[in-house]
């Protein structure tokens, strides 16, 4: 046979092979799909995973942010409640007390351990200012907070250089103990007993205008200049009925019931400042719905009146018990003192 002719079986290898040689490509093909197909699924699976490990996440945040807001709003519930049960004792019947016990110290009528007590000032002041501070609690965001650290700080920082140069107020010096000292000079307790002033200035300020306007709050000017005039107003009352119980004395003694005129020059200053950071670091859409709703926000200012204004009235010192009563029509004239107030002090009766 011719070597060139074609061999039949050559042919039928050369097609085996090309079939082999296709279904070697056709597993690998089918190998490479199954790999892609379980590595997407595995992506799939780490996918739902990591989705719902960030809802979880999400959910778990959501949940601790909600169980914070609750307990703040329960524990804001019971600071009112506690309030509102007790306002004729917090503003009224303190503030009484207080004025007798101060000007029996100042008569020598106490024992030693009573007489100007500085924890009992202190307690008794933190209990008048506590209808302020559970009212304003709710306005209290970052920029409040640190505007109210600045006036703190503020505080501390003009009582002594006042302390040490005499300005602005004029020299004077503290002739009673009122607790622990800043450097040995300033009370701690310094702004416990003059930022919830300004306080009380700006939020009576801040109500009278909204009752006697359709604008409410009427204008940043208005409301600056309306408060700076309570706080100048305040200490008209305080500071003649601090002299005359011996808190602190002015050297040399001023034409204002031993009060100088410089006093009332460093109290605008001061004033000015600290009614400054007031008003820019309150939301003041948050503060007078706050002081709308909030019956008794103004309680710590009634205490104010009744405690100096009284001393004021014992003492003789008759201007400055005259800028007591102004600072009470203010709060009358805002109809929050009416009977509400006094119910308080009478026992609620079963009625069957």
């Amino acid at each position: 046979m011719d070597s060139s002719e074609s061999d039949p079986s050559a042919g039928s290898d050369r097609d085996r092979d090309q079939d082999r040689n296709r279904e070697q490509n056709r597993d690998r093909d089918q190998d490479r799909n199954r790999g892609q197909n379980r590595g997407q699924g595995q992506n799939r699976d780490r996918g739902d995973q990591d989705a719902n490990r960030t809802a979880l996440g999400h959910r778990g945040r959501h949940r601790t942010t909600d169980d914070a807001d609750g307990t703040r709003a329960a524990v804001q519930r019971w600071l009112e409640t506690r309030v509102r049960e007790n306002r004729f004792t917090i503003a009224v019947v303190f503030p009484v007390v207080g004025a007798i016990t101060l000007v029996a110290s100042d008569l020598g009528h106490l024992p030693a351990p009573l007489a100007y007590n500085p924890l009992l000032l202190l307690v008794g002041t933190a209990v008048m200012r506590s209808p302020l501070l559970v009212g304003v609690l709710p306005t209290l965001g970052r920029r409040a907070l640190g505007c109210l650290g600045a006036l703190t700080a503020f505080t501390y920082a003009i009582e002594l250089v006042g302390l040490r140069t005499g300005w602005p107020y004029g020299t004077f010096e503290y002739a009673i103990e009122l607790g622990p000292t800043l450097a040995g000079e300033v009370p701690l307790a310094l702004p416990l007993f003059f930022v919830p002033l300004v306080l009380d200035a700006y939020l009576l300020t801040v109500l009278v205008l909204d009752s006697r306007s359709e604008n409410r709050f009427e204008t940043p000017l208005a409301r600056l200049a309306g408060a700076i005039a309570t706080v100048l107003a305040i200490d008209l009352v305080l500071d003649p009925a601090a002299v005359a119980i011996g808190f602190w004395e002015f050297i040399p003694a001023g034409a204002y019931y031993g009060v100088p005129v410089s006093n009332y020059a460093g109290w605008l200053l001061s004033g000015a400042v600290a009614v400054a950071l007031v008003e820019f670091g309150f939301d003041r859409e948050a503060l007078r719905e706050r002081i709308r709703s909030c019956e008794f926000i103004l309680d710590d200012l009634v205490s104010f009146v009744l405690l100096w204004g009284s001393i004021n009235v014992l003492y003789g010192n008759w201007i400055a018990a005259a800028v007591a009563g102004l600072i009470c029509l203010g709060l009358v004239g805002t109809d929050r003192y009416g009977g509400d107030l006094f119910r308080t002090a009478i026992p609620p009766t079963d009625k069957n």
